[in-house]
């Protein structure tokens, strides 16, 4: 009796002791599936799988790898996000080269903030993306507020996304037909001519059928290669005097020049510039802009349907510093115009998505610009019949006029 009364406790007391584990089991069952748990593993995973660590070779050889410290992950409704911290001596630069492994892991609504210290990064990942919006030219006035030559890109969910062309010069835009890229190109045109009254646009349409917006308002609207030949042999030669004239005052930018003798800006937009590669003129003179444009004021926007490497390679490709590549036909296309596969991932649907490479990659949503209200936009900057026009580069230069020509240069305000 006695024994069998010590035999039913053990076994209740055992009962207990396997229901408490059992409860805790689940609780931490529970704990590790939590969103933020799965957050910070995922994150962890990530690190060892792209080799974002910072390695110190300790005793005997042996390697320690010190890895991001994750702060923080916080739940909200429309996203997640986390906060880590790079080791001393890790370089953020491989962050940022390696962005595109945070959008693998988390989802293409994932963006990626440095902080100010330069070691902590903070992870937002959106639960879904900008929805598509129309141009309002009364709205993004404090996204390009102080900005020389500013270019609106988008939004993010993060908010409106613009740079200004001075420091970061040379844009490409490529993507598919119906994409959105000569919207794309409507509407960053359509902002520079509102927004800056000291500059010179010129056009090249080697498609003929999306520059003839900017009749009356460009400088000039070429439709073939010898048009854009004469032009890019006046943009050199402008090039030149400019140099010169820099060199007179002993300064670095054409920024730097008294008010009164500083020449405007050039920028030279050319579509479907791929269909130039087998003119090695143009293209040398297309290169030759890129490499030195920047501190002349000369300012370069090319776009094409499908980036070709014979266009995209060497100096070129390397000096175009920002590039936007909307929906690509596949990887090996998107990798010719980013350097990454994303833009093939961007459905046909999405159209105005785009990857926007500026110190790293990130997805954002352009605006849609009707042609029409484009027009609207643009008819107090039209010319009127009979209207001067002085232009800083002389378009009545013979072609066969060589490129090292010294004639002298009329310079003019728009």
């Amino acid at each position: 009796m006695i024994m069998s009364g010590v035999i039913a406790a053990g076994t209740a007391q055992l009962l207990k002791i396997l229901g408490a584990g059992g409860c805790s089991l689940a609780a931490w069952g529970v704990w590790r599936g939590m969103p933020d748990q799965v957050a910070r593993r995922r994150l962890m995973t990530l690190f060892r799988t792209g080799g974002l660590f910072y390695k110190i070779v300790g005793y005997k050889g042996r390697e320690l790898r010190n890895y991001p410290l994750i702060k923080r992950v916080s739940l909200y409704l429309d996203r997640t996000e986390a906060a880590f911290v790079l080791p001393v001596g890790m370089d953020p630069a491989v962050i940022d080269k390696n962005e595109w492994l945070f959008r693998q892991f988390f989802g293409p609504g994932t963006e990626l903030q440095q902080g100010e210290d330069a070691r902590t990064f903070v992870m937002r990942v959106f639960s879904t993306s900008v929805a598509p919006f129309t141009y309002a030219a009364d709205q993004i006035g404090e996204s390009i507020r102080d900005m020389r030559l500013p270019v609106y890109v988008g939004r993010t969910r993060s908010g409106d996304v613009s740079f200004d062309m001075v420091d970061h010069p040379h844009l490409l835009i490529a993507g598919e037909t119906g994409s959105g890229k000569s919207v794309a190109l409507r509407s960053i045109l359509t902002t520079l001519i509102r927004t800056v009254p000291n500059m010179e646009l010129y056009c090249a349409d080697m498609k003929r059928s999306e520059f003839h917006l900017f009749r009356g308002i460009a400088q000039e609207v070429v439709m073939d290669a010898a048009g854009l030949h004469r032009i890019v042999l006046g943009v050199r030669r402008e090039m030149r005097r400019r140099g010169d004239q820099m060199d007179r005052y002993g300064v670095a930018h054409i920024d730097d020049l008294p008010a009164w003798d500083r020449p405007p800006y050039i920028v030279l937009a050319v579509d479907e510039v791929a269909l130039l590669k087998k003119d090695r003129d143009i293209m040398d003179g297309i290169e030759e802009i890129s490499t030195i444009g920047r501190a002349l004021g000369v300012y370069l926007i090319l776009s094409m349907q499908r980036p070709d490497a014979d266009v995209l390679d060497g100096k070129l490709k390397n000096n175009l510093t920002v590039r936007m590549a909307f929906r690509h036909a596949d990887e090996i296309n998107s990798r010719i115009t980013i350097g990454s596969g994303e833009a093939a991932e961007i459905k046909q649907s999405e159209k105005g998505r785009m990857v926007l490479k500026l110190d790293g990659c990130r997805y954002v949503q352009g605006p849609h610009l009707e042609l029409d209200a484009a027009r609207d936009l643009l008819k107090q900057f039209q010319r009127q019949e009979g209207d001067s026009l002085v232009t800083a580069i002389e378009m009545n230069v013979p072609e066969e006029v060589p490129w090292e020509d010294d004639t002298s240069i009329e310079v003019g305000l728009l």
